[in-house]
């Protein structure tokens, strides 16, 4: 094991016969052996999020069964989960967004994706956890500028005393258990709807134990109304909450498909396939159904019954699934 008390790491080689690599940790008051450390890791008793490294790339963890955030190291400013990229769809509906908000830091694989690729966004990312802003290196996040910021601070809070209105919020949020907590035990929605401009747009990353979604989905209806759509990822344990502002697309009209065109060259994104899945995506109108029934639609609607992706040439062919 190698120690630097310049970065405060602690770093020892992958204790998993199966996962060949490097396990680094913040150092902490802890006084234990090399060998309890890498016994913790082995028995996912680490207390502190950690950092895994392959040669290829470098991982996030905070517990051994789940990334919270992935790197490429030959281009550490990839989108590599897919959830990521569809999350980047908010611009088919404000290509141009002034000032984003993001909570969750994570790896910033957003952060920095939205810092590389719009020059005129004012970007603030929302973090509660001191220990993921101190990985910010680790992971190539940029440092503060005239239009980039981390603050270390409860996301719901932050919204609360949020006085400038925003083009996108972007949410991301984990605990070790799931969906952070905080989003429930405040009148977040309700905030975040009024915070929102006139054709801004919240994108929420649902993954982890479904308990958490329940209450989320609900004060999310309650305070955008009709305007919501939940959009399955295909490949991923993820589902997208998409809640906007006004309306959401009732089809693909030819103004969205020329914007998705437009980003797709410039960002090299599918934007033409994720406006497809949007236009797809489970509408939250039904007041009948159950926030219980719709997270379930949600999930095991199979990508493969999903009306299948436009051939080239047929732009109009996608349409919104509505819950029955």
């Amino acid at each position: 094991m190698s120690e630097s008390t310049e970065t405060q790491w602690l770093e020892f080689e992958s204790p998993w016969a199966c996962q060949p690599g490097k396990v680094r940790v913040l150092r902490s008051a802890e006084d234990m052996s090399h060998d309890e450390l890498a016994k913790r890791a082995w028995r996912d008793e680490l207390s502190r999020p950690y950092i895994f490294e392959t040669l290829f790339e470098r991982r996030m963890h905070f517990t051994n069964e789940a990334t919270q955030s992935a790197m490429l190291l030959s281009d550490p400013n990839a989108l590599i989960s897919q959830y990521t990229r569809k999350m980047m769809a908010f611009l088919l509906f404000n290509p141009n967004p002034q000032r984003i908000v993001m909570i969750g830091l994570g790896g910033g694989s957003l952060a920095k994706f939205c810092y590389r690729h719009l020059p005129r966004s004012h970007i603030t990312v929302v973090e509660i956890n001191e220990d993921v802003i101190a990985l910010r290196e680790e992971f190539c996040i940029p440092n503060d500028d005239d239009r980039f910021r981390v603050v270390h601070d409860d996301g719901a809070r932050y919204l609360q005393g949020l006085e400038e209105q925003v083009d996108a919020l972007l949410i991301d949020a984990f605990d070790a258990d799931g969906i952070a907590p905080s989003l429930v035990n405040s009148d977040f929605y309700s905030r975040a709807a009024r915070q929102l401009t006139a054709s801004g747009i919240l994108v929420m990353n649902f993954w982890g134990p479904c308990q958490r979604y329940v209450d989320n989905l609900v004060q999310a209806r309650a305070a955008f109304g009709d305007s919501l759509l939940l959009v399955p990822v295909a490949g991923d344990a993820n589902v997208l909450l998409f809640a906007f502002k006004q309306s959401p697309p009732q089809a693909i009209t030819d103004e969205l498909e020329a914007v998705a065109q437009r980003l797709q060259m410039r960002l090299l994104l599918d934007f033409p396939r994720y406006l497809r899945r949007i236009c797809q995506g489970i509408s939250l109108s039904d007041r009948q159904a159950t926030a219980e029934s719709q997270i379930a639609a949600a999930f095991c609607m199979p990508v493969q019954s999903m009306a299948p992706d436009t051939p080239a040439g047929d732009p109009k062919s996608g349409t919104r699934i509505e819950k029955q």
